[in-house]
């Protein structure tokens, strides 16, 4: 996870809103420091069984299209973290 941020290959970040406000803190630094997007969404349990484990707090999506349609859903939903907000690395 932390690798696909600093090497930039994470376009997007998906936080659960049960993460701890350590996880929280971290990675919302990171997204405004690397100038990754961040949507904070669902619980962590949500998360891993989208990927197929039993939980996760945080996802990096590599994918520019899987991103770039994550991030028009989340905007509707207004969950996208400004702070990290990049539009430039979207649909590359």
């Amino acid at each position: 996870m932390e690798n696909a941020i600093r090497q930039k290959s994470a376009i997007l970040l998906i936080l659960a809103e049960d993460a701890s406000g350590n996880t929280k803190k971290k990675f919302n630094n990171s997204a405004a420091y690397y100038k990754i997007p961040l949507v904070e969404v669902g619980e962590k349990n949500d998360l891993g069984r989208a990927v197929g484990e039993e939980f996760r707090a945080i996802l990096a999506i590599t994918d520019a299209g899987f991103a770039k349609k994550l991030k028009e859903l989340a905007e509707g939903e207004k969950v996208v973290k400004e702070i990290g907000k990049n539009d430039s690395s979207f649909g590359k």
